[in-house]
């Protein structure tokens, strides 16, 4: 009997210093939607009451404690221990990619070391991470979303009122996708605008907005028509007499 081709194995490493043990559980669903979280290790003192929600946590996910006493106030030895083992686990070969979960910029040169090595890196933090770090990734989900989809149904769509950012933040970005993906009549395959987008911009994500599908995000701009033939894929192009820019 013939196996089936296994998923991506994922390294995923968890800074428990700047990192919400409430997302535990959307974490390793988005995970699961990228591969399989072959190691699952987390960093921090958990002897303190800063970790002590991770500990609560631990076994329900399988996640390897790497504790770090903290000897030394403004040192932190959680971050250092992290960095080392990614290195190590990097240089093994046995993974195709990586789960940075942190808000810290301090990883921004680990996950472009990461990349230089053409090993895919998914990083999982706050909205208010760098810019530097979320560009460093090939894709960067907001902690905010996962706990913004925590117990939704699979059809519903996220609640704009509790979105992270309103639908017009969107719009500038899709007219530069569709922009760059000149055609004709002006038609661009959804798909393809989905992969630009996260090419122009890590960080870009549905959920961001308010919403679980781009094409309903889309629709909800007001700025693009929206094509759907039967049989066909759904392409997008800007709503005529709109301004490109």
């Amino acid at each position: 009997m013939p196996f089936e081709p296994r998923s991506p194995r994922l390294a995923v490493l968890i800074d428990a210093d700047n990192t919400s043990a409430k997302i535990a559980d959307g974490l390793f669903e988005e995970v699961a939607k990228i591969g399989e979280a072959s190691v699952r290790r987390i960093y921090g003192d958990f002897s303190g009451t800063r970790s002590k929600a991770w500990a609560d946590v631990l076994a329900k996910h399988a996640i390897i404690p790497q504790q770090q006493f903290a000897y030394t106030t403004g040192k932190n030895a959680s971050d250092i221990t992290l960095v080392i083992d990614a290195m190590d686990l990097l240089h093994s070969g046995r993974f195709d990619g990586f789960c940075l979960v942190s808000s810290d910029s301090d990883f921004t040169r680990l996950a472009a070391r990461i990349r230089e090595q053409g090993i895919d890196v998914f990083g999982f933090g706050e909205q208010k991470t760098p810019e530097s770090f979320r560009q460093a990734c090939r894709r960067f989900i907001y902690t905010e979303n996962l706990l913004a989809d925590a117990g939704k149904d699979e059809q519903d769509t996220a609640s704009a009122a509790k979105s992270l950012q309103p639908v017009s933040a969107a719009v500038p970005l899709i007219k530069k996708v569709l922009a760059q993906e000149e055609t004709e009549e002006g038609w661009v395959n959804l798909g393809t605008v989905g992969k630009q987008l996260l090419n122009l911009a890590p960080d870009f994500d549905p959920r961001t907005f308010g919403f679980r599908k781009l094409s309903d995000l889309i629709r909800k701009t007001n700025k693009f028509e929206v094509q759907h033939a039967e049989g066909r894929p759904v392409s997008i192009r800007l709503k005529q007499g709109t301004k490109a820019q």
